[in-house]
C-alpha cells in the first residue's frame, strides 16, 4: 500500500484544505442558464449558440450576451437570481464581438468583415425598453472589445483586424493594420460623426506597423487602457483627446514547474520564458489594471499579471495560477505544448470594502477567484464553470458574479454553452470537492479523468482511485485522504511494466487485493489493441499478474468492457458496461473469476431501459452480503435520467460457464445519485464512474471529468452516506 503522509506532507495537506476556507466569505454557484432557451421561436435546438461577452444592466435584474454563431445577443432576466428566464434574443445581421451597457441603451460591436485583408464592422445601439436598435456607426474595420466609461460619456472600441492564423503560421505583419475608435455618447447613443481613429502603429517591437488592438477598458479618469495582444504591448490612451498618454511592452514570464507537452502524461519538470500576449485587461483602480495572459503564437504565459499604468509590474503570478488549476483536477494535458490553461477572462468587483479579482480560465474551464490587497494578491477560491468562459461581469449591489462560457458541443452531443451565476455569501465554497497536494519533491501531483474506486478496509475514509486512457500512457493510482474537505489526492502511484509506465491500459476498475496490493480492470478496444485484460500490480505499483479475458469471450467483444472490479473471498467479480453480441438486448454480464481454480463463469444483470441514448454499469464493489452497481446513461443536463445504485445480494450470485445460458440476477435500488449531481448546480454530468464503501461503512462516489477534454472539467467527489 501506500506509504503514510510524512510531517511537511501532512503540513501540505492542511494548508490544501484551509486554502479554501481562510477568508470569511466565499463565491458558490447558484444557477446555470442554458443558451437554447434562448433561441428564438421555430429553431432547430440543435441550432449553436455561444455566450461570449456578457454585460449587466445598471439595476442588475438583466443580463446581455453576444452570440457570435448565431448572430445577435441574447437576454436574461435575473430578478431571481437562482432561477433565470429567457429574456429573449435580437438578430444584428453580423458577428457580435462584444457588448456594453449604458442606463439606457446596449452596445454591440459587429464584424461584417469579407475577409482578412477587407475588414468591416459596425457599433450598434439598441433601447434596453424593447430591444430596437437605436443607431449604427461604420467601424471602418473589424472589431472586438467594446467598453463604456464609467461616468458613460465615451464608447471605446478596440478594432482587431485580426490576422489570418493559417497564413504563415499567423506571423505578423498582416494588414491592414488595427486601430482603437472613440466616440462620445448623447443618451447613451454614439455620435458617429465624432468618432476618434486612435493610430497605434510604431509603438510595440513586434508587429510595429500592424497592431492588433485587443482588449479595451476605462478607469474613472477616462483613462483606456488597451491590450495589444500580438503585439506582446499595452497602451494608455486618453479618451477626451484621444492622445495615447502611455505605451510599454507586456514583458515575459518566468515559468517553472509546467508541463509542455501533449502526450496523455503529467509531467511537470519543466521550465520556460514565455512572453506575455495579455488578452482581456480590467482597471482594478485608477492606477493598477490586471491582464490575462493567454497568449498566441509567440506567447502564453498561463497566468495573470498586475500592472501600474507607468507599465511597473506589481505582480505576476508565474505558474502559481497553473499549479492551482492542476490541484482541483482541471489541468488541459491536450493544451500542454501550447499555452496550458489559458488565462482570457477578466473580471473586477468590489463587493463591500473588499474588491476581488476573477481570473478566467478558457481550457480548464475554472474561475480564479483573488482579494485585491494592493500587492500580491490573495487567493480565495477556484469556482467551477461551464465550458471555455469568455467573460464575466460582476454584480455587487446582489453579491452576485456572472460567467459566460462560449463552448457549444452539439455537434458531439456534449453539453450546451452556458451562463452561470454565483453568489458571495458567508457560506463554506462548495468547490472543489476533491483537490491534490504537491508530493514529496514539491512537484504539483495533476490528476484528472478519475475511473474507477476502492477503499481501504482498514482506514476509514482512505481511498484509490485510477485514472482512464485519457491519460494511456501514465495509468495511475491515487491515493485519497476523504477525511477533508475538500478531499485530498496525497499519493500517485504509476502503474508499470518492466519499470517503465505500463502502455496500452483502459483502467475502469480498482480492488484491494487484501495484501496491499491491487487488482485492476482494463477495458479493452480492438481497433486501438487494447487488450480486456485483469491485471494485478504490487506495493510499488509494478504489473506482477495478467489475466487475459477467455478466447469464448473475446469471441464476441465489443469496446464497452470492463468497467469495475471487486473482490470477494477468491472470487473477482467484474462488471461489463454493455451488452456483447452474444448477449440478450438489455442484459450485461457480471463476469467471475476464480483466483484459485482460474475459471471464469459469469451471470446476467438487467440493465434499465434508456429513455435516450444507452444506459451501461460504471461500477461495481463489495460490501458485507451484495455487490453494489452504478448503472447509467451517456446523457448529460436535461436529458440525465439514470445515474443510480443498486445492489444484488452475493446469494443470487451463482455464475454459469461462459458461452452457457446465464442467470438472471435480481437487483435493488439503492440510490439516485441525480440530486448528487445537481448539488453545485450546474449541467448534470454524464460520468458517474466511481464508487467504494470505506471501512466505516461510509460510501463514496466520483465522477470523471474526462481530462477535461470537452467538459467542463468538473469532478464531483461526494460521500453517499452509510448504507
Amino acid at each position: 500500500m501506500f506509504n503514510h503522509p510524512g510531517k511537511h506532507t501532512l503540513i501540505a495537506l492542511a494548508l490544501a484544505s484551509a486554502a479554501m476556507t481562510t477568508h470569511a466569505d466565499t463565491f458558490n454557484r447558484i444557477a446555470t442558464f442554458a443558451n437554447i432557451h434562448n433561441l428564438p421561436a421555430g429553431s432547430d435546438v440543435a441550432t449553436e449558440t455561444s455566450a461570449e461577452i456578457i454585460a449587466a444592466t445598471q439595476d442588475g435584474n438583466s443580463l446581455v450576451y453576444s452570440d457570435s454563431p448565431l448572430g445577435g445577443l441574447g437576454f436574461i432576466d435575473i430578478k431571481n437570481a437562482s432561477m433565470p428566464k429567457p429574456g429573449g434574443f435580437v438578430s444584428l445581421n453580423g458577428e457580435p464581438t462584444s457588448v456594453a451597457v449604458t442606463a439606457t441603451t446596449v452596445l454591440a460591436g459587429v464584424n461584417t468583415s469579407e475577409s482578412y485583408i477587407k475588414p468591416s464592422g459596425k457599433l450598434v445601439s439598441l433601447s434596453l425598453n424593447d430591444h430596437k436598435i437605436i443607431a449604427s456607426c461604420d467601424l471602418g474595420g473589424q472589431p472586438d472589445s467594446v467598453a463604456v466609461s464609467k461616468d458613460e460619456k465615451y464608447v471605446a472600441i478596440a478594432i482587431e483586424n485580426e490576422r489570418d492564423e493559417d497564413l504563415n503560421d499567423g506571423a505578423l505583419p498582416q494588414l491592414p493594420a488595427g486601430f482603437l475608435t472613440i466616440y462620445p455618447l448623447e443618451n447613451g447613443n454614439p455620435v458617429c460623426s465624432k468618432m476618434k481613429k486612435v493610430n497605434m502603429t510604431g509603438m510595440a517591437t513586434i508587429g510595429a506597423d500592424d497592431p492588433e488592438p485587443e482588449f479595451v477598458d476605462f478607469n474613472e479618469n477616462n483613462e483606456i487602457v488597451v491590450t495589444l495582444q500580438e503585439n506582446n504591448h499595452i497602451a494608455i490612451v486618453n479618451a477626451e483627446t484621444g492622445k495615447v498618454i502611455n505605451h510599454f511592452s507586456a514583458g515575459s514570464a518566468e515559468l517553472t514547474m509546467i508541463d509542455t507537452k501533449k502526450d496523455k502524461a503529467f509531467d511537470f519538470s519543466q521550465s520556460q520564458t514565455r512572453l506575455r500576449e495579455p488578452d482581456s485587461v480590467k482597471w482594478i483602480d485608477n492606477d493598477r489594471f490586471v491582464t490575462a495572459n493567454e497568449g498566441d503564437f509567440q506567447g502564453g504565459a498561463r497566468g495573470f499579471t498586475i500592472f501600474h499604468k507607468n507599465g511597473e509590474v506589481i505582480y505576476e503570478s508565474g505558474s502559481d495560477f497553473e499549479h492551482k488549476v492542476i490541484a482541483t483536477g482541471h489541468y488541459p494535458d491536450k493544451r500542454s505544448g501550447k499555452k496550458g490553461n489559458e488565462p482570457e477572462g477578466v473580471a473586477i468587483g468590489k463587493f463591500g470594502k473588499e474588491t476581488y479579482i476573477f481570473i478566467l480560465s478558457e481550457r480548464a474551464s475554472l474561475i480564479g477567484v483573488y482579494r485585491d490587497t494592493g500587492k500580491a494578491p490573495e487567493f480565495i477560491q477556484m469556482l467551477p464553470s461551464g465550458i471555455a468562459p469568455e467573460s464575466a461581469v460582476t454584480i455587487p449591489g446582489r453579491n452576485l458574479l456572472i460567467s459566460a462560457n462560449e463552448k457549444d458541443l452539439i455537434e458531439d452531443k456534449g453539453p450546451r454553452a452556458h451562463v452561470m451565476i454565483y453568489e458571495l455569501s458567508d457560506k463554506t465554497a462548495a468547490y472543489p470537492q476533491i483537490m491534490s497536494q504537491h508530493d514529496d519533491k514539491g512537484m504539483p501531483i495533476g490528476w484528472g479523468a478519475l475511473s474507477g474506486l476502492a477503499a481501504d478496509p482498514k482506514k476509514a475514509g482512505h481511498l484509490f482511485a485510477v485514472n482512464d486512457s485519457f491519460y494511456a500512457n501514465q495509468p495511475t493510482i491515487f491515493s485519497i485522504d476523504a477525511t477533508h474537505k475538500p478531499a485530498i489526492i496525497t499519493e500517485a502511484l504509476k502503474v508499470t511494466r518492466n519499470g517503465k509506465p505500463a502502455e496500452k491500459l483502459d483502467l475502469e476498475g480498482i480492488s484491494i487485493d487484501g495484501d496491499n496490493g491491487f487488482w485492476l480492470a482494463s477495458e479493452g478496444n480492438a481497433k486501438k489493441k487494447v487488450p480486456h485484460a485483469i491485471y494485478h500490480v504490487d506495493t510499488k505499483g509494478e504489473i506482477d499478474q495478467t489475466i487475459d479475458f477467455p478466447k469464448s469471450l473475446l469471441a464476441h467483444q465489443k469496446r464497452f468492457g470492463a468497467e469495475g472490479i471487486t473482490q470477494v473471498g477468491d472470487t473477482l467479480w467484474i462488471a461489463i458496461q454493455r451488452e456483447w453480441a452474444d448477449d440478450p438486448k438489455g442484459l450485461v454480464k457480471l463476469l467471475s473469476y476464480d483466483l484459485k481454480t482460474k475459471q471464469w463463469g459469469a451471470v446476467h444483470y438487467p440493465l434499465e431501459k434508456a429513455q435516450t441514448g444507452w444506459v451501461g454499469l460504471s461500477e461495481v464493489t463489495a460490501y458485507n452480503d451484495s455487490l453494489y452497481i452504478i448503472e447509467r446513461d451517456n446523457q448529460l443536463d436535461e436529458n440525465a435520467k439514470i445515474k443510480q445504485l443498486y445492489k444484488v445480494s452475493l446469494d443470487d450470485l451463482k455464475p454459469a460457464p461462459i458461452g452457457s445460458t446465464l442467470p438472471v440476477v435480481k437487483k435493488e435500488l439503492v440510490k439516485n445519485f441525480i440530486p448528487n449531481l445537481k448539488s453545485l448546480n450546474g449541467y448534470v454530468t454524464d460520468k458517474i464512474e466511481g464508487f467504494a464503501i470505506d471501512a466505516s461503512g461510509h460510501a463514496y462516489a466520483v465522477t470523471d471529468n474526462d481530462g477535461v477534454d470537452d467538459s467542463s472539467g468538473e469532478t464531483l467527489f461526494f460521500s453517499a452516506g452509510k448504507l
